[in-house]
């Protein structure tokens, strides 16, 4: 007998092996329109970006650096940022 995913109290119990085993895949249970929109094979990660930068090194203040890294992740993107945002302001330095 098959035994029910969720108990009396609405808790799922831990799953067993047994029950991957009778899970269908999602080409199985998607209509047509939605499988056509999944990749090949699954990816993991980030999603692959849209522009690609370039890793360089690059000499900061002390207190430059400080002030971009106190807003926590995503330092470096919000130096990009600044850089183009001066870039828009300053054509000579093109």
């Amino acid at each position: 007998m098959k035994k029910p995913l969720i108990d009396a109290d609405g808790e799922v119990r831990e799953l067993m092996e047994e029950d991957f085993a009778q899970f269908s895949s999602a080409e199985n249970v998607l209509p047509a329109e939605l499988t056509a929109l999944l990749p090949d094979s699954p990816r993991r990660g980030r999603p692959p970006a849209l522009t690609h930068k370039k890793a360089v090194n690059i000499r900061l203040s002390q207190d430059v650096l400080a002030a971009f890294k106190s807003n926590g992740r995503g330092w470096q993107t919000r130096i990009d940022d600044a850089l183009r945002e001066w870039l828009k302001g300053n054509t000579a330095a093109r």
